[in-house]
């Protein structure tokens, strides 16, 4: 099996379905003699922030001289990069000569029975071999979807839980009460265990309160009050931390947004719990380093000079508002073009009532996803929000038809769907 084989045996798999539950990765990884069973990981839930906590949090970590595996989806550029140790994707052949092991495995399993494991257990089995045969000192274990009966959640006990915001989303699969989402993300919460959670809503803190200590699980709630931010602005940030009275001055991040000093201190916190028990040992110099080193494409991410181009996976209400006001409060521009492209299953109507008002020209597309909203249906809706729209089917177009609206000091931002943000990233770049 080469490469292209490999990627054509994983994403062939995707007509399986997305199914929750932990039977078949727990027969699969049986077959592939358990290796998960010998990786410390420090697991990574929640509706935003998840990827870059687990970025700041994997930093921190390689910063010091761990070697550090990162597991996050879905993937921008490349499929390799959901599966790094030390920031370096997988190599091909690598993942060529995994996946074909896999694949043996779920032959067998299909033999005796079983169910086809989806894409994302096999892909979870991939990287569980990789971590283990490269001897990872600890894995950073991104959720792909939920948390209690997610693929990721077939592990033992972690190092620590953490829980980044909830909000709403994925409501037909999680549930359709901000209760019901949180009770799922909790479900990576395991007994006479260790977590952490953002500051969340009164009725998702309550959920995590009522799990911990059903399971008699040690829980710490990151505190906004602990921050002092000093600095916010289009290039980055700088806040203070305040620990048991341990004050961690002048940390300095570059990704954007107050949203990502929350996130960073989120990551903080987990990395002082972390020394506190002594699993792991990182000193000050590690953790100011490995969060100032952090980068995490397409969150808030600008690609481009001139013109000023700015991406966002924003693709939930949370995400769109903290969008919106990173864009209101942080940027200086002329006129804002709006590229936008979304999902069908998401909010679409609030996502845009949100944001669509906010822009001088939105210019519509469709992502490159099945569950794409046509970019026909998607203008009717922006319409109603904003009288300056046009739309095309395709994302090199609609980026080439910003450029044309741009003029000196305007600010185009790119927002909505991964899928949209991987592509036009890839377009922008080769430009």
């Amino acid at each position: 099996m080469n490469y292209s084989e490999a990627l054509e045996y994983i994403h062939g798999t995707r007509k399986f379905g997305s199914k929750l539950g932990l039977k078949n990765i727990s027969k699969l990884l049986n077959l592939l003699d358990n290796p998960h069973d010998k990786l410390r990981f420090i697991h990574v839930a929640g509706t935003n922030g998840k990827g870059s906590t687990s970025s700041f949090i994997s930093n921190v970590l390689i910063e010091q001289g761990y070697k550090v595996g990162l597991f996050t989806s879905p993937y921008l550029e490349v499929f390799n990069e959901r599966i790094r140790i030390n920031n370096k994707n997988i190599l091909d052949n690598q993942l060529a000569d995994i996946t074909e092991r896999v694949k043996s495995k779920v032959d067998e399993m299909i033999e005796e029975g079983y169910n086809h494991p989806t894409e994302f257990e096999i892909v979870t089995a991939i990287a569980f071999v990789y971590y283990f045969e490269q001897n990872v000192d600890a894995v950073v274990l991104e959720v792909g979807l939920g948390g209690r009966f997610d693929s990721t959640n077939v592990i033992g006990k972690p190092l620590i839980s953490v829980i980044t915001s909830i909000s709403l989303d994925h409501m037909d699969i999680l549930g359709d009460t901000i209760e019901k989402i949180a009770y799922e993300k909790a479900g990576i919460i395991k007994r006479n265990s260790r977590v952490i959670s953002y500051p969340q809503q009164k009725l998702a803190e309550e959920v995590i309160f009522k799990v911990s200590k059903e399971k008699q699980a040690s829980l710490d709630f990151m505190k906004f009050d602990n921050i002092n931010i000093k600095e916010c602005s289009d290039r980055g940030s700088v806040f203070d931390f305040n620990y048991k009275g341990i004050k961690y001055e002048n940390i300095k991040i570059n990704l954007i947004g107050k949203h990502q000093i929350y996130n960073a201190s989120l990551a903080l916190k987990t990395i002082l719990l972390l020394n506190e028990f002594g699993d792991i040992k990182v000193s000050e110099y590690s953790i100011k380093k490995g969060l100032e080193k952090s980068r995490w494409m397409g969150r808030l991410e600008i690609i481009s000079e001139n013109p000023r181009v700015l991406i966002d996976g924003a693709h939930n209400i949370q995400g769109i508002k903290a969008l919106v006001d990173s864009i209101e409060n942080i940027f200086r521009y002329d006129r804002l073009i709006l590229v936008v492209g979304l999902l069908r299953d998401k909010d679409v109507e609030e996502i845009i009532s949100v944001i669509a008002p906010k822009a001088d020209k939105v210019l519509v597309t469709e992502p490159e996803s099945p569950r794409k909203l046509a970019a026909s249906e998607l203008s009717k809706i922006v319409c109603k929000y904003n009288d300056n729209v046009s739309y095309t089917e395709n994302i090199k177009n609609v980026i080439e038809l910003s450029y044309k609206e741009y003029k000196d000091n305007d600010l185009i931002v790119i927002a909505g769907s991964l899928y949209l943000i991987g592509e036009a990233r890839r377009t922008i770049m080769n430009k």
